[in-house]
């Protein structure tokens, strides 16, 4: 990995938090319309799977999306601006927080409905083996999809046609406010995959560069032919399960002692083994807040919809 990939981590990896820091106050403050999530810890594995993934792959996401958009790049102007419900927001201020799209940039949707994220990349996949294109689709989900009947469906058709499907889980540690080690009948996730015959890998979560290499190892290996992969990452939830959630089920120990494998503070302890200096990353931190802060001022003023636009993009027509 070069130096300005690895920079170019960094600041996706910090451009995330201080995107959530800002929505984490501003849910705090009412000051915007319906449910949030940040993604405060998991941070690495976003950035270290869409560094492992072309402009023309395809992901789905989750509502708790901010993370994907941005490592997906799209724009943070229209991503506030959907937030705060605008007419120039991503999905036109009618998605919110929540349901952040953009086909341009292969983001398929981010759906509130858990693991359904999952069938909309399995026939992204089965578009680009049908037309003989080099796509790859990513599902991201939670370690609680896995109990979805769409999970099991969704892995069970990627591997019968032989689908180029990265199914990434992101096991945060809890589903809702159920801990993982709870609800699992398996030891882990990823053994879940020998039920259909699929390969999978388990990795560290918490640093971007482990993922970024598991990931590309998978996305090379379903790109070429070999069909579906599933990738567990291990990482912790720092935020409660939406914002304004009290996290009482999360002991205060353990919120602690995760913190000391803050993703964004595991890249700046081995930065400098890796070419990069602190006045580099003091650079990129000071770029990135000037970058959000622009971003969620322009929301800020942005015009709401009208009326007139309420069944717009909601019914197909023909006509």
């Amino acid at each position: 990995m070069t130096e300005t990939m690895l920079a170019q981590m960094y600041r996706t990896m910090f451009t995330m938090r201080t995107f959530d820091e800002r929505i984490h106050q501003l849910a705090a403050d009412d000051a915007i319309p319906g449910y949030a999530h940040t993604y405060f810890g998991s941070e690495a594995v976003a950035t270290g799977v869409m560094a492992a993934l072309e402009p023309s792959d395809w992901i789905a996401s989750t509502y708790r999306n901010h993370g994907h958009a941005i490592a997906k790049g799209v724009s943070l102007n229209a991503m506030a601006a959907e937030v705060y419900g605008r007419r120039t927001g991503v999905c036109k201020g009618k998605g919110g927080s929540m349901h952040i799209s953009d086909f341009d940039k292969g983001m398929l949707g981010a759906i509130g409905i858990v693991a359904a994220g999952i069938p909309l990349a399995v026939g992204a996949a089965l578009t680009a083996k049908f037309k003989g294109l080099p796509w790859v689709a990513v599902p991201f989900f939670g370690d609680g999809a896995v109990h979805q009947g769409v999970f099991h469906e969704g892995a069970g058709i990627a591997k019968l046609w032989n689908l180029p499907v990265v199914l990434v889980c992101e096991n945060n540690g809890y589903a809702e406010a159920t801990a993982t080690d709870y609800h699992l009948n398996t030891k882990t996730i990823a053994d879940m995959a020998c039920a259909y015959n699929m390969p999978a890998r388990r990795a560290d979560g918490m640093d971007v560069v482990t993922v970024y290499e598991i990931a590309k190892e998978a996305v090379d290996f379903a790109r070429c032919g070999g069909g579906p992969i599933l990738l567990e990452f291990l990482s912790y939830r720092f935020s409660g399960q939406y914002e304004g959630d009290k996290q009482i089920y999360q002991p205060a120990a353990e919120i602690e002692e995760a913190r000391k494998r803050d993703p964004i503070k595991v890249f700046e302890e081995n930065a400098s083994t890796r070419g990069l200096s602190e006045e580099r990353l003091a650079g990129i931190r000071q770029e990135v807040k000037v970058v959000v802060e622009a971003a969620f001022t322009y929301a800020e003023s942005a015009p709401w919809p009208s009326p007139e636009e309420t069944l717009d993009d909601v019914y197909v027509s023909y006509l």
